[in-house]
């Protein structure tokens, strides 16, 4: 009989909430800071918890923001995607939808270009090595002006087919969504995909998701477990089949707890959350991880988190035929996995 942790770990994945400044190891980034010629307040990997200590959203949101600043050249950019590549695809990931925030590079002075044509190499080399399929999804930074969103928007037009979404992250403290829908307007008539962060537990959650889903239109909610505290919000994501992605060990660091049993009630009320990593070498856990946690902390059945990649696979961005037989496979799989030790 299988065990719930090997059929976690053998199963086809995708991840839809990855930031790939966030899976800058300790280790990597000593490595470019030392290339960069870059000063940082840590020299040593020792404790790589005293080189990522934070423990609520704006905390961890300073620690992100050093790290960024050894991030310079179009090589460092190559590595940081590739060092996602090859470690996840050891978990048996497939499929990944990752963002990136220019803004917090083109403020520093790095171009656009630099920034994009080393990711977007990164993807190349590791859909040909590796097999993962991926795609790029921009976020502009809530903390900054709507302007400099704009000004992110026109950047990424010689880009347009690399970059097949947007989407909104960063301190949601009084950055509403409505702040930008005027971008977000703009960047569903040149035909991006829209998704958007509404945080956990932050200040007017609820309203900020309603403003999301009727006022930007988004198809996918990054986190937005608060919209179980609307029974209304609740009929509206499980009719209109809205996304939710959720990141159960960032969860643990930001507001204390995975809330992995939130995803077995999405589950339950018919909506469709995903489990995800979100910045994994800050939050040390990648897909096999987070999943392990959900499944354990929300009582999950082999069942469940079989449904978990099926929403991901759903709603992920690729091509219908893409997505057909990454289902398939996926069917598979879980077809072949009966009498899982763990329901």
């Amino acid at each position: 009989m299988q065990d719930i942790t090997a059929f976690i770990e053998q199963m086809p994945k995708a991840e839809l909430h990855m930031h790939i400044e966030g899976v800058l190891e300790p280790e990597l980034k000593l490595q470019m800071a030392a290339r960069n010629g870059i000063d940082l307040p840590h020299d040593s990997v020792d404790d790589p918890a005293a080189m990522y200590d934070f423990d609520d959203l704006p905390t961890f949101l300073d620690a992100r923001y050093e790290g960024d600043t050894v991030l310079i050249t179009e090589t460092d950019f190559y590595d940081l995607g590739m060092a996602y590549y090859s470690t996840v695809v050891h978990e048996n990931l497939v499929y990944a939808e990752i963002f990136f925030d220019p803004q917090a590079h083109t403020t520093r002075g790095v171009e656009f270009s630099t920034v994009i044509e080393g990711l977007h190499r990164a993807q190349v080399d590791a859909e040909q090595q590796l097999g993962i399929e991926s795609h790029l999804i921009m976020c502009f930074l809530r903390d900054l002006s709507a302007e400099s969103a704009h000004e992110a928007l026109e950047q990424a037009a010689p880009y347009r087919d690399w970059i097949i979404g947007v989407g909104l992250d960063s301190d949601e403290h009084r950055n509403p969504p409505a702040k930008f829908a005027d971008v977000f307007a703009a960047a569903a008539a040149e035909g991006y995909r829209l998704t958007m962060h509404c945080d956990v537990d932050q200040e007017n959650s609820v309203t900020h998701i309603w403003q999301a889903i009727d006022d930007i239109g988004v198809e996918r909610i990054d986190h937005g477990v608060n919209a179980l505290d609307e029974r209304a919000l609740i009929r509206e994501f499980a009719s209109r089949r809205i996304g939710q992605t959720v990141c159960p060990i960032s969860n643990r660091y930001v507001v204390g707890e995975s809330r992995s049993r939130d995803i077995k009630q999405m589950l339950d009320e018919g909506m469709r959350p995903t489990v995800n990593s979100d910045d994994p070498a800050y939050f040390r856990g990648y897909m096999n991880d987070n999943l392990a946690v959900a499944q354990r902390d929300g009582d999950l059945s082999a069942e469940e988190v079989g449904q978990l990649m099926r929403n991901a696979f759903a709603m992920s961005w690729t091509t219908d035929s893409r997505k057909r037989a990454h289902l398939a496979a996926l069917d598979d799989y879980l077809a072949a996995s009966t009498g899982v030790d763990g329901d």
